[in-house]
């Protein structure tokens, strides 16, 4: 794919998948809402409730100013994971945004910790966020998976995700997250093809 001065007119959607609530800030499945975070901050930004949308939005540009920025909106769903959809759906069709210019920025459990993957489309592979929009408005959306590996030993896979990252990881959490909102910069500014070829390592 690749963005035209046509695709350049209306804004993207970049949501960040996690759950609401102090609790759950720092868990591995919040990684979504750590790179949006830091997207907000990059733009200038400050997350406000979406009028009526069980969301949080924060609209800006990103790249550089005049017509080589992108409009951006971005998103934390309020909705908790497995809930997602509805809200984003709802601002998608408000903001009149079509699926191939929503990127989702989600954890990915068979991908090592830290390693980016970039990609259009494509199942949910278990992840309920990302089941949640697909039944919402489709798959063929852009995806930023964050890997954060496999859980050690016999432990579930919902206690993994929903466990904080640990003092080891966190040493380069910091690092990954910047890395990861570099990626979805470039993948709006650049188009997907250039984004895989730089942030795919």
């Amino acid at each position: 794919m690749t963005t035209d001065a046509a695709g350049a007119a209306g804004p993207w959607l970049v949501v960040g998948l996690g759950n609401p609530g102090p609790g759950y800030a720092m868990n591995r499945h919040n990684v979504g809402f750590m790179v949006a975070d830091l997207l907000a901050e990059r733009m200038g930004g400050r997350f406000k409730r979406a009028g009526k949308a069980q969301a949080q939005v924060v609209e800006g540009r990103v790249g550089p100013p005049g017509p080589a920025g992108r409009r951006v909106v971005l998103v934390k769903p309020m909705s908790y994971m497995n809930l997602s959809g509805g809200p984003v759906n709802a601002l998608r069709e408000f903001y009149k945004v079509p699926a191939e210019r929503v990127v989702a920025v989600h954890d990915e459990l068979d991908i090592d910790y830290g390693t980016l993957r970039l990609k259009l489309g494509g199942g949910d592979n278990g992840h309920n966020g990302l089941k949640s929009l697909t039944q919402a408005f489709g798959r063929d959306y852009h995806r930023v998976r964050f890997g954060i590996g496999r859980p050690p030993g016999r432990m579930q896979v919902a206690d993994f995700v929903l466990r904080d990252f640990s003092s080891s990881e966190r040493k380069e959490l910091d690092y990954f997250v910047d890395r990861a909102a570099d990626a979805v910069e470039c993948l709006v500014i650049e188009g997907l093809e250039r984004a895989q070829s730089t942030y795919n390592s």
